[in-house]
């Protein structure tokens, strides 16, 4: 069976640990999105792993992971996530690790134009400053530097020297920056380039060769950070839905069984942009220190609201997604009393408009809390009722059955149905 996760929110939502849950199904694991702006997390024994660019599937033994042409990549943060991994005791190496020749790379003068660009901005955009999106935007313009390129010394520095060419007196006049130095930069990815070869393939050919294997498609962000579909302008860079998997893994010829989206008994959110059902005072507090609701990758504090049915939806069906898989319910088991958001005042039912999201006011049900710790249940019958009652409302309200339900950080904390 082939599989595709993607979150259903703004990201956050633990596709980490369903992927690494899902992985020891699967055969082969790919990344089709996003860059090092993402982080997925997942706790073994106590033990925490937290992965930026690589899938959290190479946790698992005897698992192939790919870096697919969608993704872009900083070149340095991915070799200190190989070393970090190893250090802590996973294998990683050109067996189980294959990087797309097709991946464009992360440069120092984007991270440094992402930086400039957000600090410049009347309206910001929350960005993390990494450089992805100027990445995508060089990859779109033509003028991107791929991995493929980087492994060939010659092309590389023609390369390079003709993006140095239009971005030094760029950076120089409109930024008042100092020219990047050629030198440095290509000796600095020189070294990254003999690293990382082993590493490289063609993706294409390896995952067609490997086609009749079971595959699992990994997303980074959620539905509504994709870049046409997501809270735009407020969004990421790349397509966050379940339809780019083909497109950011080059595997078309894949026929994908099912596709599970993933998300919070309750909403987060990171970086600006509209948020609904987001909370104020005490409750935002809570759910941000019982959830731990902190970036992965940025360490941010994460905005907190009550879960939103009515986003939920519309990100079911720009997914086609067959199942859901529920993540930190056990957050909720302290609350007198759990709301959720039905629907928006004034909307006819099943309605969207991104056009006035920033000025919808959620109608909202709630139910009672149940007052009973889940973190140790894995039977669903188990569960409180008044925690079943809640993932009833979920599943009717969604027409999609809740497959998967996490009741804590730990690798085994997954309740299946």
């Amino acid at each position: 069976m082939n599989t595709v996760v993607v979150g259903l929110q703004w990201g956050d939502e633990g596709k980490g640990k369903i992927i690494d849950y899902l992985a020891k199904d699967a055969d082969i694991i790919v990344r089709f999105q996003g860059g090092n702006n993402a982080g997925h997390t997942v706790v073994i024994d106590g033990k925490k792993f937290v992965f930026h660019l690589i899938p959290s599937g190479i946790l698992r033994k005897g698992k192939v992971c790919v870096i697919g042409n969608g993704v872009v990549i900083d070149p340095k943060v991915l070799i200190e996530e190989i070393s970090y991994l190893r250090k802590k005791g996973v294998e990683v190496s050109p067996r189980n690790l294959k990087i797309s020749l097709l991946s464009h790379l992360i440069m120092p003068y984007h991270r440094v134009m992402d930086a400039f660009r957000e600090g410049k901005r009347i309206q910001k955009i929350g960005t993390t400053k990494r450089g992805i999106g100027p990445c995508y935007v060089d990859k779109f313009s033509r003028c991107g530097i791929r991995v493929v390129d980087l492994i060939n010394p010659k092309k590389f520095a023609f390369k390079l020297k003709d993006n140095l060419k239009e971005k030094n007196p760029l950076f120089h006049e409109v930024y008042g920056r100092s020219y990047f130095s050629f030198k440095d930069i290509f000796e600095e990815y020189s070294q990254y380039a003999k690293f990382l070869k082993p590493y490289c393939c063609d993706s294409v050919d390896f995952l067609y060769t490997n086609q009749n294997k079971r595959f699992l498609f990994e997303g980074a962000q959620g539905t509504f950070l994709d870049i046409d579909f997501g809270t735009y302008p407020f969004v990421t860079s790349s397509h966050t839905i379940a339809g780019n998997a083909s497109l950011g893994s080059g595997a078309p010829f894949i026929k994908i069984d099912r596709i599970i989206g993933v998300a919070k008994a309750y909403t987060t959110r990171v970086g600006e942009g509209p948020f609904p059902t987001e909370l104020k005072g005490s409750l935002d507090d809570y759910f941000r220190k019982t959830g731990k609701e902190f970036g992965a990758t940025t360490q941010r504090a994460r905005r907190c609201g009550w879960l939103d049915l009515e986003i939920l939806r519309r990100a079911c069906l720009l997914n086609n997604v067959n199942e859901v898989a529920l993540t930190k319910i056990d957050v909720l088991d302290s609350l007198k009393e759990i709301k959720f958001c039905i629907n928006y005042k004034g909307h006819k039912k099943r309605s969207f408009s991104f056009c006035d999201l920033a000025l919808v006011e959620p109608k909202y049900e709630k139910i009672k809390g149940w007052f009973k710790e889940t973190i140790n249940v894995r039977e669903y019958s188990e569960l409180p009722i008044l925690a079943r009652q809640y993932i009833s409302i979920i599943e009717k309200t969604l027409n999609k059955k809740v497959k998967f339900i996490s009741v804590g950080e730990r690798r085994e904390a997954i309740i299946k149905r």
